[in-house]
């Protein structure tokens, strides 16, 4: 994460400094853009963490990312995961409960959905997607290239 003040965040707003970005109860949030696109040509793996509207403004922008949805078991589970949070008060609450009820609408529009019943075959879920994205012919085509040429041409 990287902090910086109002007045610098609203100067990186007017400058399309971020690839998304929104204000979630109170609170600004972005995702710089010159960071990920950095990491991204380094040929890393970028992990955003992001909300429905977040992932709206990535698929927008034409950003090649592959997206997952992590949904609780149910509703009460979130309700109670929510609840033990000591700073969520009661109207809080019930505004990310509200949240959470027009997002899960939108799962379907992701590649992946991962429920988030248990927190290890959770993970193992989210790795087991990294590495088949990584595998697909598109993002393995460097790697891949060079060993199917070093077969030479099949003979018709």
């Amino acid at each position: 994460y990287n902090f910086v003040d109002e007045s610098r965040f609203a100067e990186m707003v007017a400058a399309g400094g971020f690839l998304e970005w929104a204000e979630v109860f109170g609170h600004r949030y972005g995702t710089g853009a010159e960071d990920t696109e950095r990491h991204r040509q380094a040929g890393r793996d970028v992990v955003l963490v992001i909300d429905v509207q977040g992932a709206q403004k990535v698929r927008e922008r034409g950003v090649d990312a592959v997206s997952v949805f992590v949904l609780p078991p149910s509703y009460s589970a979130l309700e109670q995961r929510l609840g033990r949070r000591a700073a969520a008060d009661h109207t809080q609450l019930q505004g990310r409960l509200e949240a959470a009820r027009r997002e899960v609408a939108a799962a379907g529009r992701y590649d992946y959905v991962v429920v988030n019943d248990d927190l290890d075959r959770c993970v193992a879920q989210l790795r087991s997607i990294v590495i088949a994205e990584r595998s697909r012919t598109a993002a393995a085509d460097d790697a891949v290239g060079g060993i199917v040429a070093g077969f030479g041409a099949p003979d018709d």
